[in-house]
């Protein structure tokens, strides 16, 4: 598998392009985007045109195989904002969906989706549905053990949805036996304790999903595909583990499952599934498991986002097709550039989660960090500049180079400043802990559009009043990011006290003892890398313990750092400008590296032999060799105030402005792009 963060220079993907047959239909590549909860759809179910909009940009971007997410509401599911499937009088809207989108010779799958006990109260304030009465692990709600009646009048519903679905130009439906859900919720024995004949012993848990698929393989014949999306994994003490799935599969298949779609876990797994820090195929095997025990086509997914990965999954015979979500969100027209070799011109997923899972956990509109467009296609339409201005750019972070990118791209002449040697801004930094890597690859794109643009970029040169005014630009877009904070904390002067930036820039050397004050992302991030410090990476873990010079127990501890690390944070919980899969994912390194983590505790006083700190009245020392100061930043204005009256027109975008996450960043440059 491709390795590291860049695509190889030259590589010709051919196998990926190759078409494949599912059931009676022919898909024309191996690239499925895979099922999204954009949540696009009108209020009472129908399909509006922002949801045909969003989708009909992936098809014209080239993927062979399209999987909307869909619902049949009624009492144990309620899916709100996604195309309903539980009356007739949707078809029509289901229809002038798929229209649009087989114009572009894509094949569309209906997944017909019920959560189960991993949502909350139904709209009239009952509580969700599950197998048996287990309250979640992941909403903390006590479901409704579902009768047997009403468990069969659910199979019925998803059956009347399958056939809406086909009515409605669907090509195919697929099952969701994944993610903690409904039909996941039978097959476990976390979720299943049920002792009528759909709960029991690994057969009659079985009986709810195998009922289902051949029900609904009577109602619409032979010929059309039915998928089921199945974790190879559950990743849930207690749950199924891989040899289990792997049964699964093959009685969904006897069933008459025509595709087996494989994704990992849990969304409450135990290990982070789609997070930036699992390396990219992570979980292929997990696929390639299935693939062994089924004879049908095997998707594999999670954490692919590049068409060379994708290429060297299908050549080592690990899965059929390739399942991309976020990475189409970030690019639609992944596929087509791959296809003629223009991977550095490919918009890469860098696994966030910022816009996409982040925002679909606090039920906000999902987009993209990379990619602000996503969802908003005719809001972010790029139009060609009416008249044609001189503009400059100072600032060469990422909300700078979107602007500056924008700009060029409408007909603007732009030229962009940055003061550093080096385009990027604060994702240099963010890029430096362990497992943040990918932030690196944004930084490629962006400062790729740059040069594809026609941007004029001057790199080492400070933008001053006299140089803006020598250029005599038309608008100035300050972009100029901002500078630490440091607190008044007695002490803080100290020859053992450095900037958590220092230490992401290998600027500050820090000792055996460390205390980090700030539990936010920078301070979290550095504690992190602090901890792994000496660490043998796991490729040398591995090497030595396939080798036999040590067991797997020693290879795990080699791979952990020498350092004590302490991370201090005055708030009642740490991580809380970061989304919530990165803080889950986070914490996971945090606790695998032995990084004490102590809330509700202000730092008081900074001495030679650690930080002096409050928590519950009480005065403790955190001792330290070095302490680390990552307590936020501050915004960097001082030119916008001396261009006034100077220049025409100006604008502020991202942490100049206030500090803020880079994709607020991002998308207020895409919009001054657009606007100027």
């Amino acid at each position: 598998m491709i390795e590291g963060n860049k695509l190889p220079e030259v590589m010709t993907v051919r196998k990926l392009f190759e078409p494949i047959r599912i059931a009676g239909v022919e898909i024309k590549n191996r690239i499925a985007m895979l099922p999204l909860g954009v949540a696009y759809a009108n209020e009472d179910g129908t399909v509006s045109d922002r949801l045909i909009d969003f989708y009909v940009e992936r098809a014209k971007g080239g993927a062979g195989l399209i999987f909307i997410v869909c619902g049949y509401n009624d009492f144990g599911c309620y899916l709100p904002l996604h195309p309903a499937l539980e009356d007739d009088r949707f078809i029509p809207g289901l229809r002038r969906l798929t229209d649009a989108l087989h114009e572009h010779e894509v094949k569309v799958f209906a997944q017909l989706m019920h959560m189960g006990a991993s949502t909350f109260a139904m709209p009239d304030g009952r509580p969700p549905v599950s197998a048996s009465a287990i309250r979640s692990t992941l909403t903390g709600v006590m479901p409704h053990e579902l009768t047997t009646a009403e468990t069969r009048t659910t199979i019925e519903h998803f059956v009347e949805g399958a056939w809406r679905a086909r009515e409605g130009g669907f090509d195919g439906v697929e099952l969701v036996a994944t993610g903690g859900y409904l039909i996941n919720q039978f097959l476990s024995p976390l979720t299943n304790t049920r002792e009528d004949e759909y709960g029991g012993d690994s057969q009659k848990r079985l009986r709810f999903p195998t009922e289902l698929i051949h029900q609904i393989r009577q109602a619409l014949g032979p010929g059309f595909p039915i998928s089921c999306r199945t974790c190879g994994d559950e990743f849930m003490n207690g749950g199924n583990r891989q040899e289990e799935m792997k049964a699964i599969a093959q009685a969904f298949v006897k069933a008459g499952a025509d595709l087996i779609n494989v994704t990992a876990g849990w969304h409450q797994a135990f290990i982070p599934l789609i997070t930036m820090d699992v390396p990219r195929g992570t979980y292929v095997y997990l696929a390639q498991g299935i693939k062994e025990a089924v004879t049908v086509p095997v998707i594999a997914s999670n954490r692919i986002n590049d068409p060379v990965l994708a290429e060297s999954i299908l050549l080592d015979h690990q899965a059929d097709i390739i399942g991309m979500g976020r990475a189409l969100l970030a690019d639609p027209e992944l596929p087509r550039k791959a296809a003629e070799g223009r991977y550095a011109e490919i918009c890469p997923c860098i696994a966030c989660n910022q816009r996409c899972l982040d925002a679909a956990f606090t039920m906000q509109e999902i987009s993209c960090l990379i990619n602000p467009a996503a969802g908003r296609e005719r809001e972010f339409k790029l139009e060609p500049a009416q008249k044609p201005r001189r503009v400059a750019v100072v600032g060469g972070g990422p909300a700078g180079m979107e602007a500056a990118s924008t700009l060029a791209r409408r007909g603007h002449r732009v030229t962009l400043f940055e003061k550093e040697d080096r385009l990027g801004g604060q994702l240099n930094l963010a890029a430096v802990p362990p497992g943040r890597g990918e932030l690196a690859c944004a930084i490629d794109y962006l400062s790729g559009e740059l040069e594809r643009s026609g941007v004029e970029v001057r790199l080492g040169q400070e933008a001053s009043t006299q140089l803006i005014q020598d250029l005599r630009p038309d608008a100035v877009v300050l972009a100029t990011g901002a500078t630490p904070f440091w607190p008044g904390i007695p002490g803080i002067e100290g020859d053992n006290v450095v900037g958590a930036w220092d230490v992401l820039k290998g600027e500050a050397e820090a000792g055996d003892r460390v205390v980090v004050i700030g539990g936010g992302a920078v301070g979290l991030e550095t504690a992190l890398l602090l901890a792994k410090g000496g660490a043998s990476s796991p490729e040398s873990a591995v090497f030595l313990a396939a080798g036999g010079a040590v067991d797997a127990r020693t290879a795990i501890d080699m791979t952990r750092g020498r350092r004590q690390v302490t991370v201090l944070e005055m708030l009642d919980r740490v991580g809380s400008d970061m989304g919530i899969t990165t803080r889950s994912s986070v914490r996971f390194g945090l606790r695998l590296h032995n990084v004490k983590v102590i809330t509700r505790a202000p730092a008081r006083r900074i001495t030679g032999t650690g930080v002096l700190y409050e928590q519950n009245g009480a005065e403790h020392l955190a001792e330290a060799d070095t302490v680390v100061i990552a307590t936020g930043s501050r915004p960097v204005d001082g030119l916008g105030e001396a261009l006034q009256g100077i220049v025409p027109e100006i604008c502020k975008v991202g942490d100049c402005l206030s500090p803020r996450t880079a994709s607020e960043a991002i998308e207020e440059a895409a919009r001054v792009g657009r606007r100027l």
